[in-house]
């Protein structure tokens, strides 16, 4: 893969005119479509197999029609302190109110809540249901209006009024102040990283340019595949961090590679062959993950995962090419300042220098490797290249000397026990809260009390009882009862009846009279552990009640639905943690070449996802700093959320595994002893790996200013795992555990390695030794490979390497 990847990105150096071409026409036309296209949808959603489920589906079938309703607005209207709705003139407000909006754009109906019994017992509140034409992804800003022009009108009357609904939910999306900020950050850290504009401006451009291909790419696929606006935020939140990601680490070799005497087209190559090959790797990985979501069985998941999956293949894609395609345009541009002085000098004074390669800076092309000096990349010692101008601190020895990476490893080797257990033990206690972890779906009453639709929930649940907002729908199939209405009444009875149920409506029926649907309003709210009893206590005497009536029912509604949904994924936790910890087992095994190295890996993985659920209860669930964040109102936590983690973190913890442990790897293969390697892989690798990671936090930070919840949980959820994973599982645990294991950490056993495929991720295949002509490419001449005299390499054949 590596020698493949080489040529790529010589050839996109080379040829950066078509590149930039191709990926302008693509942008172009994508976003030509797009514009055409109806955008993101109010998705269904769905969830096959579970009780809720079939009781819609079962709706569906007997009262053909109901799903296919247009969207709602409910109108809340509260009278003055010590007034009644129903009283003189805040009567006469009301229903003038009602006959406005019966007269706005695209309404079908609207229900007049003195004729349809939507008035508090008390008389102090009522509210108005409008239904429209049209689903509510297509509801005009010109419909909301005439909703919001009434509730004013309404209010001036002396009425409070507040409004909600499907209809009143103009879509949302990316907003752009999120994007903003994170975008901020990453250019920041990417700034002190590489010290030049260029160098951290090109990871933020093509960044950009990868995020812009796969929001458009939603956006035409929204309408078919009815995509939500949370999927178009998703997909940019992902493009975006992994796309700075991944650029800056192909960057970061380019300038290595350019330091040790490389031509620019040349150093291009070599970048994309090793850093692109651990990039190809690591995005692989993400999209693995993202699309196996699709084995939990929740479409909305599934649909999600695979757009996701989309914008992070985008990101590989134009790291691959537009960035060595931009780095051909301004080869100099990113380079520190020290070593543009250095080639300017060089120009200047005409020197000649003689390259790794054989060639001189003038000719204008490198040919990979060829007539390579004695040196590990053609370097002598010191870091000057022979006949050069670059100076010897720019050099390999450049990157050798002893920085903040080599010191913590270090430090790590000489007390692996105490980092070891001070790491375990941190992210074990924050991970305690997750036993109290609750799903659910939060609706109007997590939205912040600034909002209409929260004041609208508050007021219902005040005029009509908390249990008001999330009624229970029972849908009784009395085909085969003798008497379907007393079936239907001994139902309605029963569950009337049950401790915590407040009041049942009268039941509907169907034209074949047969099928029968009624509401039961429960006493707590619909995210009350006490509704959630309720349920699975009405579950639990159906076998009795079906018997009584000669019918069955179902249990179902929003309340219920999240109550399932909830249950299914949890159940689901655990087993989709196991499929992705062993995957990552046994990818890292084929990469790694080692047995303990890929365990210690799946094993830290699930640590920090277990700390950042156990943060996300504390904070969401539990209210701790909870105002910090712009957390208004606390509850359970998302149900999708923790799966949804899981399978994004799964892919960024191996992004940080690979790119940090390869190096190891490639000291160790190269005769350095266990520790040695661990204090090499962070020389070269810790700066950037914690650079990328605090990219990574600072774009998903950025989210947690979203108003959609979803979006909110996620952003804090992921910045929080990426964190702890970077920083205390990968920069702490890793060297720890590699420390107390020395040379036992890269142990396979010799049938395994003769089983397992051989996966060139460190880009060994343009590092060995081989003689070959000018315009050769590596691996095209038949010394190019293992040879005689090799180091050792644990598992594996005998492979020769400087």
């Amino acid at each position: 893969m590596a020698t493949f990847l080489y040529r790529l990105g010589r050839a996109a150096f080379r040829r950066r005119g078509r590149v930039l071409l191709v990926w302008l026409g693509v942008l172009v036309a994508v976003a030509a479509v797009a514009a055409q296209a109806s955008g993101p949808s109010d998705e269904e959603f769905s969830m096959p197999g579970i009780e809720s489920q079939k009781a819609f589906d079962l709706m569906e079938e007997r009262f053909p029609g109901t799903a296919a309703d247009g969207a709602t607005a409910r109108i809340v209207f509260v009278a003055p302190d010590g007034r009644k709705v129903t009283a003189g003139d805040t009567r006469q407000a009301v229903e003038d109110a009602v006959g406005a909006l019966a007269g706005g754009p695209q309404v079908a109906d609207v229900a007049d809540p003195f004729a349809s019994d939507a008035v508090s017992d008390d008389g102090s509140t009522a509210y108005a249901t409008v239904t429209y034409k049209v689903e509510s992804s297509d509801v005009s800003d010109a419909s909301r209006a005439a909703v919001d022009e009434t509730a004013d009108r309404a209010r001036a009357a002396g009425l409070t009024v507040e409004t909600g609904g499907s209809a009143m939910d103009d879509g949302g999306g990316p907003g752009g102040i999120a994007e903003i900020v994170g975008l901020s950050a990453a250019a920041l850290v990417l700034l002190v990283t590489f010290g030049s504009l260029a160098a951290a401006g090109l990871p933020l451009l093509t960044a950009i340019v990868g995020v812009a291909v796969s929001l458009f790419g939603i956006v035409l696929l929204a309408g078919p595949l009815g995509l939500s606006a949370d999927t178009l935020t998703l997909g940019m939140m992902l493009g975006l961090a992994v796309g700075i990601d991944y650029a800056l680490f192909v960057v970061s070799r380019y300038r290595e590679e350019r330091g040790r005497g490389r031509s620019p087209q040349d150093a291009a190559g070599v970048a994309v062959g090793t850093a692109g090959s651990a990039v190809v790797f690591a995005g692989v990985t993400v999209v693995i993950a993202l699309a196996g979501l699709a084995v939990v069985g929740i479409p909305t998941l599934t649909k999600m995962g695979l757009a996701a999956a989309g914008a992070v293949a985008v990101a590989v894609l134009v790291a691959l090419t537009v960035v060595p395609a931009l780095l051909g345009f301004w080869p100099d541009a990113v380079l520190s300042r020290r070593a543009r002085r250095a080639h300017k000098a060089s120009r200047r004074g005409g020197g000649r220098a003689v390259l790794p390669t054989g060639e001189r800076p003038g000719a204008g092309r490198l040919d990979g490797d060829a007539a390579r000096g004695p040196f590990p990349g053609g370097a002598v010692p010191g870091g000057a290249v022979p006949g050069s101008a670059v100076p010897a601190g720019s050099g390999p020895d450049a990157v050798d000397r002893v920085n903040l990476g080599t010191r913590w490893a270090r430090f790590v080797l000489r007390r692996p026990v105490a980092v070891l257990v001070l790491g375990v033990a941190g992210l074990a206690a924050l991970a305690v809260p997750m036993a109290s972890l609750q799903l659910g779906m939060p609706g109007d009453e997590a939205k912040s009390t600034a909002t209409t639709e929260r004041r609208a929930y508050d007021a219902l649940a005040d005029g009509f009882g908390p249990g008001f907002n999330g009624p229970l729908t029972i849908v009784v199939d009395a085909r085969g009862a003798a008497d379907p209405q007393a079936a239907v009444r001994a139902v309605s009875d029963r569950i009337g009846a049950t401790d915590g149920i407040v009041s049942v409506s009268p039941a509907d029926f169907n034209e074949a009279v047969d099928t029968a649907v009624f509401r039961a309003t429960p006493s707590t709210s619909p995210t009350d552990e006490k509704t959630k009893d309720l349920v699975e206590a009405i579950r639990r005497d159906r076998p009795a009640a079906e018997r009584e009536a000669s019918a069955t029912f179902e249990v179902t509604g929003t309340t219920a639905l999240n109550i399932d949904v909830a249950a299914k994924v949890q159940s689901a936790l655990a087993p989709y943690l196991a499929v992705v910890g062993g995957l990552a087992v046994l990818l890292l095994m084929v990469v790694f070449r080692s047995v303990l190295v890929p365990v210690k890996a799946a094993l830290g993985f699930v640590l920090s996802v277990l700390a950042a659920l156990g943060v996300l209860v504390l904070v969401f669930q539990e209210g701790h700093a909870a105002g910090l964040f712009g957390v208004a109102q606390t509850g359970p936590v998302m149900s999708l959320m923790p799966i949804f983690m899981m399978g994004i973190v799964f892919g960024l913890a191996m992004d940080y595994e690979v790119f940090l442990v390869s190096r190891m790897r490639e000291a160790y293969t190269h005769g350095e002893s266990a520790d040695q390697a661990v204090v090499s892989g962070f020389r070269h690798s810790a700066r950037v790996v914690s650079a990328a990671a605090l990219i990574m936090v600072a774009v998903f930070s950025g989210f947690i200013g979203e108003e959609g919840s979803m979006i909110k949980m996620l952003g804090f959820g992921l910045a929080a795992a990426v964190l702890f994973d970077a920083f205390v599982v990968r920069m702490a645990i890793v060297p720890a555990v590699l420390g107390l294991l020395g040379d036992r950490a890269w142990w396979l056993p010799a049938w395994l390695g003769r089983v397992l495929p051989r996966v060139d991720v460190e880009g060994e295949a343009l590092t060995r030794p081989h003689t070959r002509g000018p315009g050769s490419d590596p691996g095209s001449d038949p010394g190019f490979g293992p040879g005689p005299g090799s180091n050792r390499d644990p598992g594996g054949p005998v492979e020769a390497r400087l």
